[in-house]
């Protein structure tokens, strides 16, 4: 049987900051005028920069997005790469695995190439990601037929003035985090993860304060600068853009005494507070990849070689723990071991699920010290479906920096899965 090519991550993706969705909790956030679709486009066209890549050379766009946000949100990946800078002939996927789908878009990439049936040989290279815009929006229901005056409501704007009785307003987000199969909320789920695992309020705290310390000191060294590209926003509608430089929800002096004193946020005797759990942020992220022969072959510089990837599904009232089948899966496809993993990238969704699969990743042979040593989504924040592409390409260049091998990039993904990748260094 011949060996597959390797697909490798070539140099040059980009990120964009992650941004609170509200500022201070009061003020809308510093990318709340940007569409999912928007976002992303800032992404691509930066990883093109960046890549320094012939446009003529890509021959599809692949990208993650979990949820629609805005009325463009339906094009997603399409509306991402015109933004993006890539030509009307360049065919555009969009993929949901929820929380995973900036990973599942790097797999359906990689899949792309290797299965060969719609791979374009002349244009060998994949341009893959996810963007998300948090800014979901309040969904009217129970409206559509109803009459509005004289006429019958069937498109366009509504008259707030004129709902008939009997409709209601429902904040999608909010209800995009309740899983009907699980009966539970996401933060529910994690509270289920804390008890079966005796994860205590103190040691979920700890967790959060270990996320915010080691993601300020990343910044302080600017660790994530190669990966961040900066972002002229107007908030507001300011006349004078401000450029986002650095993820917003790191705190800058964080202690255990404040995160003590925050309630419990989901449960009246629960472990989760807005402390421990992973901010609501927008981002996206992009990077071109293909197989190694090509990039030799153009003369491109490749970061990182994707050596597995693992997807597993799991009971949905633990959907916290899905990392941990699913990285068993990676590693063995992988033919590698636990401890031969150098870092790992695991979104802190909440802090009793992540530390759920710390403690079996240790059994793995996996150590600790090595999740997240540049902080989590608890100090960073999770644009769902951008979350999987921003986790590879934080690991992919930490991998570089450090000059480890291996890397593993994991994540939950709510309805009880989870998903894994691995990556060795190249260069």
């Amino acid at each position: 049987m011949a060996t597959q090519p390797s697909i490798v991550i070539l140099d040059g993706g980009r990120r964009t900051p992650r941004a609170d969705i509200l500022i201070d909790n009061k003020k809308p956030g510093l990318f709340s005028g940007f569409s999912a679709t928007q976002l992303g486009g800032l992404a691509i066209k930066a990883a093109l920069a960046h890549t320094r890549i012939d446009r003529d050379l890509i021959g599809h766009v692949v990208m993650g997005m979990a949820q629609h946000s805005h009325r463009d949100s339906i094009y997603a990946a399409q509306g991402m790469r015109w933004r993006g800078g890539l030509d009307h002939s360049v065919p555009a996927l969009t993929v949901a695995r929820i929380c995973g789908s900036g990973a599942e878009a790097l797999a359906v990439g990689a899949e792309i190439i290797l299965a060969g049936l719609r791979h374009d040989a002349a244009r060998p290279f994949i341009v893959v990601g996810g963007g998300e815009s948090m800014q979901y929006p309040f969904c009217l229901f129970g409206y559509r037929g109803r009459k509005v005056g004289e006429a019958v409501q069937k498109y366009g704007p509504v008259d707030a003035q004129g709902l008939a009785p009997g409709t209601h307003l429902q904040d999608s987000l909010l209800m995009g985090l309740y899983d009907p199969g699980a009966k539970m909320a996401m933060a529910n789920t994690a509270e289920e993860l804390g008890r079966r695992y005796g994860i205590t309020r103190e040691q979920a705290d700890e967790l959060g304060l270990r996320s915010q310390h080691n993601a300020k000191r990343a910044r302080d060294a600017g660790w994530f600068d190669e990966e961040t590209e900066p972002v002229g926003a107007r908030p507001d509608g300011a006349a004078e853009p401000v450029v986002v430089r650095h993820d917003t929800h790191i705190l800058e002096e964080a202690s255990l005494e404040g995160l003590a004193r925050l309630r419990p946020a989901f449960e009246p005797t629960g472990v989760i507070t807005a402390g421990n759990a992973s901010a609501v942020v927008d981002g996206a992220a992009a990077m071109v990849i293909g197989t190694e022969a090509e990039a030799s072959k153009r003369g491109l510089s490749p970061l990182a070689r994707v050596v597995s990837i693992g997807v597993a599904g799991c009971d949905p009232q633990i959907m916290g723990w899905g990392p941990v089948p699913a990285t068993r899966i990676a590693l063995e496809r992988g033919g590698i071991k636990g401890g031969d993993i150098d870092r790992v990238e695991l979104n802190e969704a909440f802090a009793p699920q992540a530390l759920a699969c710390v403690r079996d990743f240790e059994k793995m042979g996996i150590s600790p010290e090595k999740v997240n040593p540049m902080g989590g989504a608890i100090a960073l924040g999770h644009p769902l479906g951008a979350t999987g592409a921003i986790l590879t390409l934080t690991c992919a260049y930490a991998l570089r920096r450090t000059r480890q091998r291996y890397g593993l990039v994991t994540m939950c993904i709510g309805g009880g899965q989870g998903t894994a990748v691995i990556i060795e260094r190249m260069g």
